[in-house]
């Protein structure tokens, strides 16, 4: 009997809230999709309650906590993890030398984010040192690195010698992931108006976005953005001509309030180009919410023909078509785009992989 083994470190502790959904919804996607003779066991940090983790056969409880662990990890010490088919949904791997060809052992890690060499600026310091220091050892340990797009792997080529060893395996929204039945009194609660826009972005990249807004008398609600921010988006949406009442700076919202908003918008705009895997876009096109990107490899291989990739000097005449003629067509080439996505196709992928190692 086979055994795939998955890392869920974020079982207790929650750093990356999106990544911990991923991990959930892959080890379901996992269990569902098992081939036959071959079982789901999630290897878990100490520490906390008593993990249950949906979907696994078995769990096994490492004596160290997450803190440790990542410390643990970095410096490649990783006793007591055992071998097998080792699948890690972040970088967050057992990262060390291990024999594939006698042992059959095999770990593979996953890449969501590259931020860290392109962007870091964007990262606390201690997140970058982390996660550069984790790719150096994948470099040398992992049998195969994931990432969500082919732009990413091209870039993660050009980081280390990784040789045929990069797969693409792209990510989903959150199972279930759906406009709530009282979405309009979470509007309510979260004071969206009739009109808005809900955009992604750095307060420098979202500038022409709230440009846009104004051109169309829309407020603008900024999703997942970093705690003491809201000063700098309100700056840079004054200097578009956005008033201060009209810009709505959120942090991370959890799934019905993030579905419940991106449903009632004008549009989505995602307007950094930065190397990540765009959460939100994923979730606005299975909403069927019209979609506006800036132009990147990313965003290209994400949105396809789904939505509207554009320069910074296009958020206005792309959002004047997504208000106006364009609606319906982009509504429905947003959700057409996103029956590409879901956690069964890339468990199912997950499964190939690992065969093929």
């Amino acid at each position: 009997m086979a055994v795939l083994r998955v890392v869920m470190d974020q079982v207790n502790d929650v750093v990356d809230a999106d990544q911990a959904e991923a991990a959930r919804s892959l080890m379901r996607g996992l269990a569902a999709t098992a081939p036959p003779k071959c079982t789901v066991e999630a290897i878990v940090p100490g520490g906390g309650s008593e993990p249950v983790v949906d979907g696994a056969d078995s769990v096994h409880r490492l004596v160290l906590a997450r803190r440790e662990l990542g410390a643990a990890w970095q410096l490649g010490v990783v006793a007591g993890i055992g071998g097998g088919m080792i699948h890690a949904p972040t970088l967050f791997a057992p990262l060390a030398k291990h024999d594939r060809a006698n042992d059959y052992d095999q770990t593979v890690a996953t890449v969501w984010d590259l931020r860290a060499w392109a962007a870091p600026e964007q990262l606390s310091r201690a997140s970058v040192l982390w996660q550069r220091s984790m790719l150096k050892r994948a470099v040398k340990h992992a049998d195969a690195v994931v990432v969500p797009t082919h732009a990413m792997a091209e870039q993660l080529a050009a980081l280390g010698r990784f040789g045929d060893r990069v797969r693409v395996i792209p990510g989903a929204a959150p199972e279930g992931f759906a406009i709530p039945l009282d979405a309009g009194p979470r509007r309510t609660d979260l004071g969206a108006p009739a009109r808005y826009v809900v955009a992604t972005g750095t307060a420098e990249t979202l500038a022409p976005v709230f440009a846009a807004a104004v051109d169309r008398d829309a407020d603008a609600f900024v999703l997942d953005a970093p705690e003491g921010s809201a000063a700098a988006f309100a700056e840079a949406a004054a200097a578009a001509g956005l008033a201060a009442p009209r810009v709505h700076v959120l942090g991370q919202l959890d799934a019905p309030d993030r579905a419940a908003l991106l449903a009632g918008a004008l549009a989505f705009t995602a307007a950094d180009p930065a190397p990540v895997w765009p959460w939100r876009l994923v979730e606005a096109l299975g909403l069927g919410v019209p979609v506006i990107a800036a132009e990147s490899g990313v965003h290209r291989d994400v949105l396809a023909e789904g939505g509207l990739l554009v320069a910074p000097d296009g958020f206005t005449d792309a959002l004047r078509d997504a208000v106006g003629e364009g609606a319906r067509r982009l509504s429905v080439l947003a959700a057409d785009r996103s029956r590409a996505y879901s956690w069964h196709g890339s468990a199912e992928r997950v499964w190939t992989l690992h065969a093929e190692l």
